[in-house]
């Protein structure tokens, strides 16, 4: 038995909401990782199970591991169908958006969500949500929104629905939004819901594989090459940088999510507590922060680069070259390091 956190009224309100939907469009954010694919997927396939008529719809290209999840080949992806995914969210009778906190996030889709007419539920696990929403079910205290799905679902009296391939789509999003339950994972109740969801059917160690064990070959090469050749290690500040520019991806054949993870690896070493991985894109330098303990790399990710997160995992950009976000970040090492390793031993 696990406790009800979420807002009876929102719950009564959600309800009505999709009782008198016929068809639902599910969206989530920029760059889809496991928590927004597999909570768009469960919430898809459970929903369809009451009869409702389900889309997901994705700003962009999603890892390509997590094509094999129960339901991915349904994704219609704006980039290769743009005119089909505004019109699934220009006629939607309601959308469901999961796993971001604000329209920014959802790229180019962000001018057909603020301009739908259609109600919206937001069930997110990101701080300060700004979405004008007629339910928002925020719990920034979750690890994933695959968590907080789950449990959305189970206040609906929906469990008896979540099915071996919807259970697993939640567990894959509870895992990578973890790292296989390595971080943000002292909820016990964390716990309870992946044995039920192991109950559905799922085979976990499988799942483990396929998202954390499947790499290809150029893959491999170009995470030990950042590694070995790109690892700055700031030690005074406890900090490390590993930064790959755009020729450097192309050398090895980079293909979206090939890095996915590089940036945990520098915590392994001993007196690390904090990891920032920039990657060069044609727009801009997309920034990953990591964190052990309860260093907040959310606010440095704020504070520099823009953007925000979690308390150990976090993101932003910065609008220049590589070498000058290397710079802005080196300019505030000795900030970090009083602000955030130094108190932290006092």
């Amino acid at each position: 038995m696990i406790s009800q956190k979420i807002n009876e009224n929102s719950i009564r309100k959600a309800k009505t909401l999709i009782d008198n939907a016929n068809a639902i469009t599910v969206i989530c954010h920029t760059s889809p990782d496991g928590d927004a694919v597999g909570s768009s997927l469960a919430a898809m396939r459970v929903l369809s199970a009451i009869g409702k008529d389900v889309h997901v719809v994705v700003p962009d290209a999603f890892l390509f591991y997590l094509r094999a999840l129960p339901g991915a080949s349904e994704i219609v992806d704006s980039v290769k169908y743009p005119e089909f995914a505004d019109k699934l969210i220009a006629d939607t009778d309601l959308l469901l958006c999961l796993d971001f906190n604000e329209p920014s996030r959802v790229g180019r889709l962000s001018e057909a969500l603020k301009s739908s007419k259609a109600p919206k539920i937001l069930i997110d696990h990101h701080l300060n949500p700004s979405i004008d929403a007629d339910v928002i079910i925020s719990h920034p205290e979750m690890s994933s929104t695959c968590y907080l799905l789950f449990r959305f679902l189970c206040r609906l009296e929906l469990f008896n629905l979540i099915d071996r391939q919807a259970a697993e789509c939640i567990l894959a999003g509870m895992m990578t939004d973890t790292g296989n339950f390595s971080y943000s994972c002292d909820d016990p109740e964390l716990y309870i819901v992946e044995a039920e969801l192991v109950r559905k059917g799922v085979d976990k160690a499988a799942l483990y594989r396929m998202l954390f064990n499947t790499n290809s070959a150029n893959c491999m090469r170009l995470n030990s090459y950042a590694i070995l050749h790109k690892m700055e290690l700031f030690t005074d500040a406890h900090l490390s940088l590993i930064t790959l520019r755009r020729e450097e991806l192309n050398r090895f054949h980079y293909t979206k999510g090939d890095t996915e993870g590089l940036v945990n690896r520098p915590l392994a070493i001993p007196g690390i507590d904090i990891s920032l991985f920039m990657r060069q894109e044609s727009d801009c330098i997309r920034v990953s922060l990591r964190s052990v303990g309860d260093i907040p790399v959310n606010i440095i990710a704020s504070e520099l680069f823009g953007g925000g997160g979690h308390l150990n995992a976090a993101g932003g950009e910065y609008f220049g070259t590589l070498d000058e976000a290397a710079e802005h970040l080196k300019s505030h090492l000795d900030d970090i390091r009083h602000r955030f390793i130094d108190q932290k031993k006092k």
